[in-house]
């Protein structure tokens, strides 16, 4: 202990003292070896209070002895604050060094002992592990050197913490601890960790950091909080930036809106801290971050939507058209406003309704041109003006035709100061960057929009009392020719460019003025300095748009003419390698990266990143179109027309379509208010219904109530065991029996019509039935009969019931006097019961005739299958029959041309027999006679066969008239 008292400062002994890096030994060596806890907690203790004047000796000697203490001394919360502390003093650079080469070796010796530490990853891991202990002497110095360790070897640490489980969850729990110290550090600590490493950002985000934090910055007083508020935003923005899964899940959980109260300031803006400055213009930048131009066009949409609902856009024009606004603060306000309103059609409607506080008051755009065109704003604020005014017009038609109207004749007002008069202003001033904003500015008013272009033709400028006014155009041209500064007349090439861009009638005009072509070969041709170079490219660029934009209406200025133009004053090479300027140019390059216009000075101001673009589409082309030929252009026009009339065709199907669509929803609407009013009737139907059900049922209630008020006060009202309203119903069921027995009767009618038209049917059949359905027509006759002889057996039985109705209704009608007048005897109670009897027995056979009729509806309906099967058989045997007396029709003529046949031949041997008589020759008579007999047998046979025909042909025809 006495060595350990001379280590710390206590007496000093006589003799020589020991060098630091013996003490250190001497130390490691007690940590090592000491079977004591309190001896190993005093060596380590001495070890920390020499670990920053001593680095290097501590970090070599003592690490590995360190590391041991923290693995099996982890139940003393003392030493393990101790050892974690030594290990920070000798990863971390907080020593202060006066020298610069000093902080450049103690920075490399931090990152030696970094990567010493880390070469085995069980010793982040055990750290990790440290972490979770609550003890504050313990916590806090773990996240002091996890966050050493992080800034020195990051991305091996970060991958480490990843792979460890529930590395990051244990991290995220310092946020919720009650000690400001370590939430503070921990807030340093997942900054470190979440830099450059999209998975530990995506965990992080899912450990419910954005809720976490934006409790934190509301805690400490949003805008008017500490450098907590400062560090929450920072880790925000590492959360949020080209993450594009956390900037959605941070749209999606409703967190934007809990923005809108950072930028809630106060009437009072003077006197800001410096804090609170800072702290705004993060929050500025944690906007920017979700809707910035580089993210997906999807994901930046939807933010900017939720902006404008949340009512974060209105919170921002209020802070841009404040006064007091420090002047960082204002120009970063004006580039988050940009960003929000980029390409949002409502959001660029509200910005142009937005008014200045001023009497009168002005338009938003107006008052910030006005700040863009004077020279006497800071550069910085002109240009953020300037990337507001091209957000506000970029995809905005609605807004560039609103920017070209104040510049025509017929809008133009004399008593207000307009977006296009200032734009004018800027363009013909003394100051060229004032030159090159107007110019740029106009440029994004005609871009991508060819009716803008025409109507800007049409605006006239009076540059003297007394002289006629010039157009827009010519006064671009003119001050061209006239020369000026560099910047000045890139930026008027830049606006003739786009302007004529895509727009033959711009082009016409620019080459209706003679002097323009001979102005653009002379800048092109001449031998310049380097500085002149960008002037040459561009203007070769606007001559080669009038060759490709060129409509050939003007005679002297044709495509081909102007080609060969430029092959004998220029040459087509030495053209294309002046058009490769623009390109080739430093500030090309630099304006092509971002839609911001950036610059360290205005002289670096000479492109513009839609004209970038511009520049990439057209270059190819025009090289292309300078080395075509005539007829290549002649067949190039063509199918330009075939494109362009298959354009027109398919935007008026287009159209077609769209107005179709129109009405398919007007339909579509109109069906589902009918069905939404169908519901409703049904609904009120289905209301009306159950109401008049309850009312039935409260009728029904009633009369059985009122039935019995009755019988219990008029018992006298009951007659021969019936009541007057059972005498009523008896009535209505005599009434219903008898149009029961009319429907009856008319159905037996309809059965015996049914049946004669069987019969008839039947004959009819016969005769053309063949022979081997002849049994199944005399099956159906006696079915038929059978159901004849049921129906007349069914008459007689309704004839009987007819009349004990008639006889039953005659009894009533004689007893109804009495009933009336209440008087009833015992003799009568014979008849009364005799009428009960043939009351039900009426009512059996009622049923009994009912299913009597039912049965015999279907036996109807199975004969009048039959019938229709018969039928059918009947037709087929018609077809038959028609097709044999066809074929018998045919045999009938072949058979006549054979007996004339012969009878010619007959005539013929009968000639030559004749003949041969006549010459002497002996003939056979027998042979003769029987010839001739049978000549005449055969002429007897046909004439019988014709005349059995004949009358066969005639019966036949008799039986089809039938």
């Amino acid at each position: 202990m006495n060595f350990l008292r001379g280590v710390m400062g206590g007496q000093q002994s006589s003799g020589p003292q020991p060098s630091g890096a013996e003490t250190i030994q001497k130390l490691c060596d007690r940590v090592a070896s000491s079977t004591l806890l309190d001896d190993r907690r005093d060596a380590v203790r001495a070890l920390k209070s020499l670990s920053k004047k001593y680095r290097l000796e501590v970090g070599t000697q003592a690490m590995d002895h360190l590391l041991n203490v923290l693995q099996t001394d982890r139940s003393d919360s003392e030493i393990i604050g101790f050892a974690l502390d030594t290990l920070y003093n000798i990863i971390s650079n907080d020593a202060e060094e006066t020298e610069e080469n000093q902080q450049v070796q103690s920075d490399d010796l931090a990152v030696q002992f970094a990567e010493v530490f880390i070469k085995q990853q069980e010793n982040i891991t055990l750290l990790l592990s440290i972490l979770e202990e609550f003890d504050f002497h313990v916590r806090w110095p773990g996240v002091k050197l996890l966050t050493a360790l992080l800034k020195h070897q990051g991305p091996q640490v970060q991958q480490i913490v990843l792979v460890s489980p529930m590395g990051v969850s244990r991290l995220m729990d310092l946020l919720d601890d009650s000690r400001e110290v370590i939430r503070n550090d921990g807030l340093l600590l997942l900054q470190q960790l979440t830099k450059s490493n999209a998975a530990i950002q995506k965990i992080v985000a899912f450990e419910n950091a954005f809720e976490r934090l934006l409790d934190i910055i509301t805690e400490e007083g949003n805008s008017d909080g500490g450098i907590v508020v400062e560090d929450c935003l920072l880790l925000l923005q590492n959360l949020l930036k080209y993450n594009n899964s956390n900037q959605n899940f941070f749209k999606e959980g409703s967190y934007i809106q809990r923005m809108k109260p950072w930028f809630e300031v106060g009437d009072d803006n003077s006197g800001w801290s410096a804090q609170k400055v800072t702290n705004l213009h993060l929050m500025l930048q944690l906007v920017r971050v979700l809707v910035s131009p580089v993210n997906p066009p999807g994901a930046t949409s939807s933010c900017q939507k939720s902006m404008f609902q949340c009512g974060l856009l209105q919170q921002l024009c209020i802070i841009l058209m404040a006064t007091g606004v420090p002047a960082d603060i204002l120009t970063e306000t004006i580039n988050t406003v940009s960003e929000v309103i980029r390409g949002s059609q409502i959001n660029q409607d509200y910005f142009a309704s937005v008014n200045a506080p001023s009497n009168p008051p002005r338009p938003a755009i107006v008052v910030l041109l006005m700040s863009m065109v004077n020279e006497r704003q800071p550069f910085v604020l002109r240009c953020a003006v300037l990337y507001c005014f091209q957000c506000f017009l970029y995809k905005n038609q609605k807004g560039q035709g609103e920017i070209v109207s104040t510049l025509l004749p017929s809008t133009i007002d004399a008593t207000s100061l307009s977006a296009g008069q200032l734009l004018c202003g800027g363009l013909f001033s003394t100051d060229s960057l004032s030159n090159w904003c107007a110019a740029v500015s106009l440029a994004h008013a005609l871009l991508e929009n060819s009716t803008q272009k025409e109507q800007l033709l049409r605006v006239q400028l009076a540059t003297s009392i007394g002289n006629p006014p010039v157009s827009l155009l010519q006064q671009c041209t003119n001050i061209l020719s006239q020369g000026s500064k560099m910047q000045a007349r890139v930026g008027l090439l830049m606006l003739l460019c786009t302007w004529l861009t895509n727009c033959p009638i711009a082009v016409t005009h620019f080459l209706h003025n003679a002097a323009n072509v001979p102005f653009l070969t002379g800048q092109i041709s001449e031998n310049q300095g380097e500085e002149e170079h960008l002037v040459q490219g561009l203007c070769a660029l606007l001559l080669g748009i009038c060759i490709y934009y060129n409509d050939n209406s003007l005679e002297n200025n044709t495509k081909e003419k102007l080609k060969q133009l430029i092959e004998k004053r220029i040459g087509k090479e030495n053209f294309t390698e002046k058009l490769g300027f623009i390109t080739k140019h430093e500030y090309y390059s630099k304006a092509a990266q971002k839609p911001q216009p950036i610059f360290s000075s205005p002289d670096q101001m000479m492109f513009d990143h839609e004209f970038t673009k511009l520049v990439k589409e057209l270059e190819a082309v025009i090289t292309k179109a300078i080395y075509k030929s005539s007829e290549e252009d002649k067949k190039e026009e063509e199918a330009k027309k075939s494109l362009e009339q298959q354009d027109s065709i398919i935007s008026h199907y287009k159209s077609v379509i769209r107005e179709q669509d129109l009405q398919m929803e007007e339909l579509k609407q109109t069906v589902t208010s009918l069905q939404a009013k169908n519901e409703q009737f049904q609904t009120t139907i289905s209301q009306q219904l159950a109401q008049i059900q309850q009312h039935k049922d409260q009728y029904n209630l009633l009369k059985v109530q009122l039935g019995k008020d009755s019988q219990h006060h008029n018992s006298s009202a009951q007659m021969n065991g019936f009541q007057p309203e059972e005498v009523t119903r008896l009535k209505e069921e005599m009434e219903e029996l008898r149009k029961q027995h009319d429907s009856l009767e008319g159905e037996l009618s309809e059965k015996n019509a049914l049946i004669e038209t069987l019969k008839q049917g039947q004959v009819v059949a016969e005769i053309v039935q063949p022979a081997g359905e002849s049994e199944q027509i005399a099956d159906l006759k006696k079915e038929m009969e059978t159901l004849r002889s049921q129906l007349q057996v069914q008459s007689t039985e309704i004839n009987r019931l007819q009349a004990e109705r008639m006889e039953f209704l005659q009894t009533i009608e004689n007893n109804a006097p009495a009933s009336a007048s209440g008087v009833h005897t015992v003799s009568a109670s014979p008849k009364n019961t005799e009428l009960e009897e043939k009351v039900g027995t009426l009512v059996q056979e009622i049923t009994t005739l009912k299913g009597e009729l039912k049965s015999l509806s279907e036996e109807k309906s199975s004969l009048m299958q039959q019938l229709d099967t018969a039928q059918s058989t009947a037709a087929i045997l018609q077809d038959e029959k028609r097709k044999m007396q066809q074929e018998l029709t045919e045999s009938k003529k072949e058979q006549d041309d054979l007996l004339v046949l012969l009878a010619d031949q007959d005539q013929k041997i009968f000639s030559l027999k004749k003949k041969l008589k006549e010459l002497g020759e002996p003939v056979d008579d027998e042979d003769e006679d029987l010839e001739s007999g049978d000549a005449g047998d055969l002429d007897d046979d046909d004439d019988d066969d014709y005349e059995d025909d004949e009358a066969i042909n005639d019966d036949e025809a008799g039986r089809e008239d039938d």
